[in-house]
């Protein structure tokens, strides 16, 4: 029996040039994200390891698809590119939320959905990727939050404040000693400002969240409850919990099942916030290094506009950084972080370089 022609299977098509291309470095991708989760995963144990494990299988499974539609086409190994390559020396030298930042924003920007030749299975994979990247990077995001927003912005108003203060004083028209002198003394008297005004903080709200947490104390009164009664559920009721959630873990604790608590968020508040000498310690370190950026110029001999367009050059420079850092720890995207941080800092600097100039015409008229 003779086959008809619409059964016969129809020949594939023979890829072009840049299909081929294409799929190599969709190849180079699935094979280096997987050595970088394994990177990863040799810095972390439990269920951590297994979870960053599971990724790297994951990519495998893609890579092999990748191999088979290009063949005998695969001629040697794809390069691998220098952006991948630095993920993985971030993962085996650090292993920080950096590095599953710069992984989550890897996996949201997959091209797979447009494209005919990756399965859909493969692009569901690749937004499930990001969700679980981007779970495992809020741990560390959380762990940091605390010292991390202390540098931030102790880096941020060095850089703003100090770049005001130099400029502003500067389009006066007074001596470049007197600008440098400025600068420095803004530099110590907003570090220690900055570190006193953090402590503060950050003991303030470690108290406000002691104040909150459970007595452990209240252990000691379950064995004299009323069961009936069940005042224990009324502890849950006012912390969030149904009424028939807060039966369920009260009869717990009454059993000897459990310990009085709080009503679990999944996230240790005392870790988010950080300890308050962590945190006056990066604001000081962190405000310094920032306002020392304004006063370079001066620092080195130079005055005038030279040094004001030095100085601001510096900072913008600077600025884009932190606000680089925050889009890359925050898996947002970095241009307009970066962009929003250098705005907002020559914003306030050219008002104090405009008033500055104002009143010194003023007062040499």
């Amino acid at each position: 029996m003779i086959d008809s022609p619409a059964t016969s299977p129809s020949p594939q098509p023979e890829p072009s040039p840049a299909d081929v291309r294409r799929w190599r470095r969709y190849l180079a991708d699935e094979q280096a994200e997987a050595i970088v989760y394994r990177d990863l995963a040799a810095r972390r144990t439990g269920e951590e390891r297994a979870i960053l494990l599971a990724l790297a299988d994951a990519e495998g499974r893609h890579e092999a698809h990748w191999r088979e539609r290009l063949g005998s086409r695969l001629k040697s190994e794809p390069r691998v590119d220098l952006r991948t390559r630095m993920l993985g020396f971030l993962a085996r030298r650090f292993g920080s939320v950096f590095t599953l930042a710069l992984m989550q924003r890897a996996e949201s920007r997959t091209p797979y959905e447009g494209d005919a030749d990756a399965t859909d299975t493969m692009a569901a994979d690749e937004r499930i990727h990001e969700e679980v990247v981007r779970g495992l990077a809020a741990r560390g995001r959380q762990r940091i939050s605390g010292t991390f927003r202390a540098a931030v912005f102790g880096a941020n108003d060095g850089l703003v404040s100090n770049l005001a203060l130099v400029l502003g004083v500067g389009a006066t028209g007074v001596a470049p000693q007197t600008v440098l002198f400025t600068g420095v003394a803004g530099l110590l008297a907003g570090a220690l400002s900055m570190a006193a005004g953090e402590y503060v903080s950050v003991h303030s709200q470690r108290e406000l969240l002691a104040g909150a947490a459970p007595n452990a104390e209240a252990n000691r009164a379950v064995a004299d409850l009323d069961v009936d009664a069940n005042e224990l559920a009324l502890v849950y009721r006012a912390r969030g919990m149904e009424e028939d959630e807060a039966l369920v873990r009260a009869a717990a604790v009454l059993g000897g099942h459990e310990r009085i608590g709080g009503v679990d968020q999944g996230v240790d508040d005392h870790d988010v916030v950080g300890t308050g000498r962590n945190a006056a310690l990066s604001s000081f370190c962190f405000f310094a290094v920032g306002a020392v950026i304004p006063v370079l110029p001066w620092l080195i001999g130079l005055s005038g506009l030279p040094a004001v367009l030095l100085a601001a050059a510096l900072v913008g420079v600077a600025l884009l950084g932190t606000g680089t850092v925050i889009g890359l720890l925050s898996g947002a995207s970095l241009v307009p972080r970066a962009l929003r941080q250098l705005l907002i800092g020559y914003g306030a600097a050219a008002v104090t370089y405009v008033l500055g100039l104002l009143f010194g015409a003023s007062v040499g008229g």
